[in-house]
């Protein structure tokens, strides 16, 4: 497939999705929909790109959501489209957004608006990096359009009910500031930096061996919200199939042999944020 209304762009071991319609604020039609949905098919099944990095193209939106120009395009309109869509066998409304089995991680550049959609979108991720100028919102909800790409899902995970709910409810438009005091952004950064700052983190990412990281991810998703009981149990099927790796063994012999940045007083710690005695 050709991308018409997306960016794939490689970067080593880091893919980047841009939606490119920034003329149209990056709003999501039937095309772009198609589009991702090979996208992040391509990320999926690539076992040479290890981190995603989505963002919008511009400098004004991230995306603004589903293209209300197409009208009902993208919505199921037959009584076998609605039940197979009520069945969890269609990949989303704008694209795959209802994929739950992508353990690799995943960070939102936030360079601009947020809303409806695009807010669904940058909860799919597992991190989001929100420029100073941008904002989120629930803004379909003027219009009497619900949620269909997770967001009455995903939101409350990442912020609570009760800020969920206040943004959903209302469709107010929080800013950077207000999302990172929510836990809805990791992080705020100067305008036009927010896909460098992803960059550099996911360049860390793709340093860190990548079995545990993502069996970790997995029993976080698939055990949230299950009883704890059961989420013990994922843990514990995740952890057995990574303990064992290769990549387990020399990770021990380099803790053993002082072998990592991190175990070394003679050179800067490779870690963020860590503090040695």
């Amino acid at each position: 497939m050709t991308f018409t209304q997306i960016e794939y762009e490689q970067h080593g071991a880091i893919r980047v999705i841009r939606f490119n319609r920034p003329d149209k604020r990056n709003c999501i039609g039937p095309t772009m929909h198609r589009e991702l949905i090979e996208a992040w098919t391509r990320f999926r099944d690539d076992e040479s790109a290890l981190v995603m990095i989505l963002t919008g193209a511009g400098e004004k939106a991230f995306c603004a959501g589903g293209d209300l120009s197409a009208g009902l395009d993208l919505v199921p309109s037959t009584a076998e489209e609605i039940a197979a869509h009520d069945r969890g066998e269609r990949p989303g409304i704008l694209g795959p957004s209802r994929w739950t089995d992508i353990y690799k991680p995943v960070i939102a550049a936030v360079n601009g608006v947020a809303y409806a959609g695009g807010l669904e979108w940058a909860c799919f991720a597992d991190m989001r990096i929100a420029e100073e100028h941008a904002s989120f919102g629930v803004t379909c909800r003027r219009w009497n359009i619900g949620l269909a790409d997770g967001g009455s899902q995903r939101l409350p995970r990442i912020v609570g009910m009760g800020r969920a709910m206040e943004l959903i409810l209302t469709g107010k438009v929080i800013s950077a500031a207000e999302a990172l005091s929510m836990g809805l952004a990791n992080e705020v950064v100067p305008s036009g930096t927010s896909l460098a700052r992803a960059m550099e983190l996911a360049q860390f990412l793709c340093t860190l061996p990548q079995p545990a990281m993502r069996s970790d991810k997995e029993a976080a998703v698939r055990g949230y919200g299950q009883p704890l009981a059961e989420g013990l149990r994922i843990e514990a099927e995740c952890f057995n199939r990574s303990i064992h790796r290769e990549e387990t063994r020399e990770g021990l012999r380099r803790f053993l042999e002082r072998d990592h940045p991190d175990r070394s007083t003679d050179t800067p710690a490779r870690t963020p944020g860590l503090v040695r005695d």
